[in-house]
């Protein structure tokens, strides 16, 4: 390590060079890096909501949307806003009457849909042009047009990182050696952050969750190695008083040191990547690289760096302003172990508390820590009309008369607001697109002579093999309305039929409706039903709902259906919750143990230190339960394993100190001492990691960033409290225990027995 220690401080110019064209690379591939809000889009890609949006997102425009309120409105005013409303270029339709789903407490609501989707720059002036005809009125508009989340989110992690990095000054200058040695890390954070986000690059695309999250957290779980080697050199250099030893010294000494600790927090983030649902794998990726750009910068970048700033570095040290709490560790070792006793008659308490945590699996049903202005309006609208929830059904295209079974079965479900689908969108009162026409009904509808149609008759006849119309009786030949239609504008875009300005007019009003509802609700290869129901998107009676549509298409149409919309997804992300809660939690503990195991070589010591973070997890997800507030799972998968991962480092700070100061002291002595030694470690790193979670939590509005912040911060608070509590009084308790459980490893492969066991 000396050598490789000595390399890295000759060839510091070397390797400033590198950085240099890794930070230019990085800068450049930033803006490249591709980022998406939808969170269904990292459900696993057999479960059926995914299977459906790929198909979905392939083969239909989904239209865009606006709930538009308006209160304190007569409905004689509302009836007219509608038709203004209906007036404006590419509203589609505006969807309002006078029943209670639309008007009541003399508050009108609109539901209006845009002939595009909700990017295109035509939907977007609508969606002003909307805005300027409601001037004047108290309206509340719930939509996605003109929302860039992922832009929201950006703006507000910029802030974030601001406070978050005001905070950690502070923190830093109140815990540091030297007031210089700040200047030192902030640089090392910012190169490594950098390298990071310009990295990401690699992967393609990650999510808006890791993308506003993932530097916060990098800084905050990283921060203990820039700290730690920039001590260990002034450490070094009061016994030496030459840097360039006392550099490569240090450095050699760190290297293995950080390496150790990083494991712990490495071996929870790679829990995380296994999980079925991929926002572990892209959060866990993610902050796995970002721990490594942190281990290379602080290696490699930041011993250069000290040799160029040493003298300031070394001329502005300082008092040592933390406090010393070895009289804290002296209570503790000396009285009996009442924390001790506390923890153990909490902890039952808190699994029992946490196992009844109530986790929700969808954005709206997730309680929110700060509302958006959006979520206000949408919250205000919620309150006054019955939230309704849209369920897709996707069949293959093909039967009309399925279609018409399946439309009209489902539509009277309880639960089954409104049912859309080809086989019932009217083109006049009673008739609809998939009704079957004969030629002289057909020429009655759009009014051209009953030759002209029987003559069209026979074209779409001959275009498709069938025979009847000019061979056999010709007045009962029928076809689809949508299909003859669809034949028609063909014919007129081949100047093929020849029609009048009125029946023109009435056929260009015709072929937008049927343009329209095709985009939406017909495929290549399927067709697309859509239901709104009123039930929730969580809970049995909204997942009983779906199962009974999907048992109602599949009666038709065999297992070739897909039932898809907001309670699918939260119903297969509960589905898959069960498995990588499992999963992340079980090999979190055991990656972890494994680390310490090999690491301390005792089977006691990994167990009790696992005990207490774990603990802390518990008692973490016990809080949702005794404050009746929900989490999202999300929080509880990432949480759970970034905080065993990271918080652990604190347990193994107190343990390394205690099993130093036993080489010559008695435990009791030992344990005062290590505790006062091992604070201004944990104060630095817990203090940092817990303001970042709540600075998170009380400054962003997204719902997943803010609950993970949140119980991130309050998770990592809760270990620090133990630690330097219930910790301590374990450890002496349980010292024979550690003592009796060393394993020789070397022994165990059939080598000699290292001397310091023997």
């Amino acid at each position: 390590m000396k050598k490789i220690s000595k390399f890295i401080v000759e060839k510091r110019v070397f390797v400033f060079l590198l950085f240099g064209v890794a930070i230019i690379y990085s800068v450049l591939s930033m803006n490249k890096v591709k980022v998406n809000n939808d969170i269904t889009a990292l459900l696993p890609s057999d479960t059926v909501t995914r299977r459906g949006l790929v198909i979905m997102e392939k083969e239909f425009t989904t239209f865009a949307t606006a709930n538009v309120m308006v209160s304190n409105i007569t409905y004689d005013q509302a009836e007219k806003l509608r038709e203004n409303l209906e007036k404006i270029k590419y509203v589609s339709s505006v969807d309002f009457d006078d029943t209670a789903e639309h008007y009541t407490s003399s508050a009108a609501l609109f539901s209006v849909t845009f002939s595009g989707e909700k990017t295109e720059k035509n939907v977007l002036q609508a969606m002003e042009t909307v805005k300027k005809e409601l001037e004047g009125y108290e309206v509340s508009i719930s939509t996605d047009v003109g929302q860039d989340y992922t832009a929201q989110l950006a703006s507000e992690m910029g802030g974030i990182l601001v406070l978050a990095v005001i905070v950690i000054i502070g923190v830093m200058l109140f815990t540091s050696k030297s007031y210089f040695e700040v200047v030192i890390m902030l640089i090392v954070f910012a190169v490594a952050g950098i390298l990071n986000m310009g990295t990401n690059y690699w992967f393609g695309e990650i999510s808006s969750i890791t993308n506003s999250i993932a530097i916060i957290l990098q800084l905050a779980l990283a921060i203990d190695y820039a700290i730690i080697f920039c001590h260990r050199f002034q450490d070094e250099y009061q016994k030496q008083n030459k840097v360039k030893p006392a550099l490569i010294d240090s450095l050699a000494y760190s290297i293995i040191e950080i390496s150790s600790s990083s494991l712990t927090t490495i071996s929870g983030l790679i829990a995380l990547t296994l999980m079925q649902f991929r926002l572990g794998y892209d959060l866990g990726t993610v902050l796995t690289k970002g721990i490594l750009c942190s281990l290379i910068t602080v290696f490699l970048l930041m011993p250069g760096l000290i040799m160029v700033f040493h003298k300031p570095l070394l001329k502005t040290r300082h008092k040592n302003l933390v406090p010393d709490i070895s009289g804290w560790g002296r209570i503790l070792s000396k009285h009996k172990p009442v924390f001790l006793y506390a923890f153990i008659v909490i902890i039952p308490f808190a699994i029992f508390f946490s196992m009844k945590c109530d986790y929700a699996f969808s954005e709206d049903a997730t309680d929110r820590i700060k509302l958006s202005e959006q979520d206000k309006i949408d919250q205000k609208i919620h309150n006054t009309f019955e939230e309704t929830n849209a369920i897709a059904l996707i069949v293959p295209k093909g039967d009309y008369v399925k279609e018409k079974i399946l439309l009209d079965e489902i539509g009277v479900l309880d639960g089954i607001k409104t049912a859309t689908g080809l086989a019932n969108v009217e083109v006049e009162d009673g008739k609809t697109l998939t009704d079957l026409f004969t030629a002289r009904k057909f020429s009655e509808l759009i009014g051209v002579d009953i030759e002209t149609a029987k003559a069209l008759y026979a074209l779409y006849g001959l275009d498709h093999q069938q025979f009847e119309p000019i061979l056999g009786n010709s007045d009962t030949y029928t076809i689809p309305l949508i299909d003859v239609m669809e034949f028609l504008f063909k014919t007129v875009d081949q100047g093929i039929a020849n029609l009048d300005k009125s029946q023109s007019e009435m056929i260009d009003e015709l072929r937008v409706k049927l343009t329209d509802a095709t985009k939406q609700l017909r495929g290549e290869k399927y067709v697309r039903m859509v239901f709104n129901a009123t039930v929730p998107i969580e809970g049995e009676e909204s997942y009983a709902l779906v199962e009974k549509i999907d048992q109602m298409a599949k009666e038709q149409y065999g297992d070739n259906v897909l039932v898809v919309g907001d309670i699918t997804s939260a119903r297969d992300l509960e589905e898959s919750f069960m498995t990588d809660n499992n999963m992340v939690s079980l090999l979190t503990a055991l990656f972890v143990f494994l680390v310490l195991l090999f690491t301390f070589r005792s089977f006691g010591a990994s167990i009790l230190l696992i005990l207490v973070i774990q603990g802390s997890i518990w008692i973490n997800f016990s809080f949702p339960f005794l404050t009746s507030t929900n989490v999202s799972f999300v929080t509880y998968l990432i949480v759970s394993a970034i905080q065993m991962g990271a918080t652990i480092d604190y347990a193994i700070v107190l343990y390394n100190r205690f099993q130093i100061q036993k080489q010559t002291r008695s435990p009791k002595e030992a344990m005062a001492i290590a505790v006062g030694e091992s604070f201004p470690t944990i104060l630095t790193s817990g203090t940092i990691m817990t303001a970042a979670g709540f600075i998170i939590a009380g400054m962003t509005t997204d719902v997943y960033v803010g609950s993970i912040g949140y119980t991130l911060g309050r998770g990592s608070l809760i270990s620090i409290i133990l630690v330097l509590t219930v910790l301590p009084q374990i450890l002496l308790v349980g010292n024979k225990f550690m003592e009796k459980t060393v394993i020789d490893f070397k022994k165990l492969m059939g080598g000699e027995e290292d001397e310091e066991d023997i």
